[in-house]
């Protein structure tokens, strides 16, 4: 059975989607409502639901800051079994759903939920839903393609949204503040070739220089230009102009190559799709 959450500060919104998605998808479970956007991340890291209906707007942490922190949740990389979910928004505001629309990147529903509109979204879902359990049966794991959550044009989207929602958020991070050796160095982001974290630290490297931060992965995503890198693992950032190709091992994990150097960057099976065409 399909699972989902929905995520909205409005008590009869909730009630309202929930109505109309038990007329156009009866098979549909709601595992749990969310009032906000960190009990929205919370749930979804508790259920693994397949869907996540968030509302764009909501107070404490926004839908699109949850979309965020969501797709940086462990999945299969962690043994969790988990794929991920796909992110449909909620939304009263026009100009966000069809812009994130348009993009052909994202879902939405306008409030408050039609029938009509819904079966639409519905149907879109299911049928991606649909081709990736029939990649998944042939056995054809490595070659599906990515959900939307984890894609480049996903994450610029939503950088893009959040700017829009928050118009006085800080500029996108230019230089990086990193430990090289017991010294302190200023890195210009667009020099970094990757960053790579473990549990403490962030690795920067960049063609000359190695260097450790105390920012994980998931505060870089919000902080740096997501046009100029692609997340291809939970904890790796890869700039794009960086890469020189993309490999297999043994295993059959795909591997990428960064131009100048002989260490070759792991890619999860949750981002393997970004590379199938490669």
């Amino acid at each position: 059975m399909t699972r989902a959450l929905i995520a909205d500060d409005e008590r009869l919104m909730r009630e309202q989607l929930r109505a109309r998605l038990s007329e156009v998808w009866p098979e549909l479970e709601i595992v749990a409502e969310a009032k906000n956007g960190l009990e929205a991340v919370a749930l979804t890291e508790q259920h693994h639901p397949d869907i996540v209906f968030l509302d764009i707007r909501m107070p404490g942490l926004t839908g699109v800051d949850a979309a965020r922190q969501i797709a940086q949740l462990p999945t299969f990389d962690e043994a969790q079994g988990w794929p991920g979910c796909e992110i449909v928004f909620i939304t009263a505001y026009d100009q966000y759903a069809v812009q994130a629309f348009e993009q052909g990147v994202v879902d939405y529903v306008l409030k408050p939920a039609e029938r009509e509109r819904l079966m639409v979204t519905v149907e879109r879902i299911r049928q991606r839903m649909a081709e990736r359990a029939r990649h998944s049966a042939e056995g054809a794991d490595d070659a599906d393609a990515p959900l939307p959550a984890h894609t480049p044009d996903m994450q610029q989207l939503l950088q893009r949204l959040a700017v829009q929602l928050n118009p006085k958020a800080p500029p996108k991070l230019q230089w990086i503040q990193a430990t090289v050796r017991q010294a302190i160095q200023m890195i210009p982001v667009e020099d970094v070739l990757f960053f790579i974290s473990d549990e403490k630290y962030t690795r920067v490297q960049t063609a000359t220089v190695e260097a450790l931060i105390r920012k994980p992965i998931k505060e870089l995503v919000e902080e740096i230009d997501m046009q100029l890198f692609w997340q291809i693992h939970r904890s790796t950032l890869v700039n794009i102009k960086a890469i020189a190709g993309v490999s297999r091992d043994e295993r059959g994990r795909q591997l990428v190559s960064v131009r100048g150097l002989t260490e070759k960057l792991e890619v999860s099976r949750s981002y393997a799709g970004l590379f199938k065409a490669m």
